[in-house]
């Protein structure tokens, strides 16, 4: 079977996951059977192109790197719903900006796909923290799939993890570093920088956005322990209800003090159960040094999952990054598959 592959949004993470496909089609092709096409692709800035017998990804990302357009593609026009249907795409992979309020347009092209039993995956957080429910009903009731890997911890496979390496086990406590912006701020004022240059510096290297509240408020942090308290417990925990503390108000000397005690201060987001209620939070703590948490410096995201029949596990990796968020989505589009 040849999947033909739609992509929405088409910016660094969506571009990432094109040059993926092309330069490993016969690596998936051979390894995992992931025989595919892409037939559909579109982005507010880019333009949209559409070939039902497959655009040639070879020349689109030429076209992407010379102009950062699909200028020289002729352009399709039309409704996403339309122009869906013309694409006879049986898998949609989204990756348009995230919009916490509304979910939108991510939230109405998952919509768009999942009502025609097209399957799809989003590394966007808004339509998985608004819709989570009403999508997966969705695609169970259209005989399609909705996934969503990249919204946690990027391409590292928390979700996969979680949902079925450890299947049969009870998740009691779940505590990580979910945003790698905080992190790499706290590990350069921890080697001795003032909070203004560490972000001076992260938002340089392009962690931090000009408007970096998101990030340093916890903001980010919280809609990922709504989405977790979502997916792993049931619950309904809006983010205004999860107590929430950012690194403001984190001074170097704060940080010194904890080091000298023998701790190392990290803002953590976790959920704790207890008598089937759900406690959340994002946070600063200070972390014992011989904590797999303390030792992550830098943007790397980890996870720690406290089970009842394992104990501790912990998870290392990428938070961000275009391909590793790239990644996600393939992922995704195999599992699928």
């Amino acid at each position: 079977m040849i999947h033909k592959i739609a992509l929405a949004g088409c910016g660094n993470v969506g571009t990432a996951l094109l040059e993926i496909l092309h330069e490993k089609k016969e690596e998936l092709a051979a390894k995992y059977n992931f025989n595919y096409k892409v037939t559909f692709v579109t982005d507010l800035m880019k333009g949209t192109v559409v070939d039902p017998e497959g655009i040639d990804l070879g020349k689109l990302l030429e076209n992407i790197r010379a102009d950062r357009s699909f200028a020289r593609f002729p352009q399709s026009e039309g409704t996403f719903h339309n122009l869906l249907e013309k694409s006879k795409a049986t898998m949609l992979a989204e990756a348009t900006p995230t919009n916490l309020k509304t979910g939108e347009p991510g939230l109405t092209h998952i919509r768009a796909a999942l009502s025609r039993g097209i399957s799809a995956t989003t590394t966007n957080k808004g339509p998985v923290a608004i819709a989570y429910d009403e999508l997966q009903k969705l695609a169970k009731d259209c005989g399609a799939k909705f996934r969503y890997e990249g919204v946690v911890m990027s391409g590292t496979p928390l979700l996969q993890m979680l949902e079925n390496g450890l299947a049969g086990a009870n998740v009691i406590k779940i505590e990580g570093i979910l945003n790698g912006t905080t992190n790499f701020i706290l590990t350069k004022m921890d080697e001795g920088m003032t909070y203004a240059a560490a972000l001076e510096e992260a938002t340089n290297l392009g962690y931090a956005e000009a408007d970096p509240s998101g990030d340093v408020e916890g903001w980010d942090a919280a809609v990922k322990v709504s989405i977790l308290a979502k997916i792993l417990f049931g619950k309904e925990v809006p983010v205004s209800d999860i107590h929430r503390i950012g690194i403001t108000d984190i001074t170097p000397d704060k940080i010194a003090e904890a080091k000298e005690a023998g701790y190392r201060v990290k803002l953590i987001a976790g959920i704790k159960t207890t008598n089937n209620n759900l406690e959340c939070y994002v946070m600063p703590k200070e972390i014992p040094l011989d904590a797999p948490l303390a030792s992550i410096g830098g943007a790397t995201n980890a996870v720690t999952v406290t089970t009842d029949n394992l104990g501790d596990v912990t998870l290392i990796g990428p938070g961000a990054g275009r391909k590793e968020t790239g990644q996600a989505l393939l992922t995704d589009l195999v599992a699928m598959a």
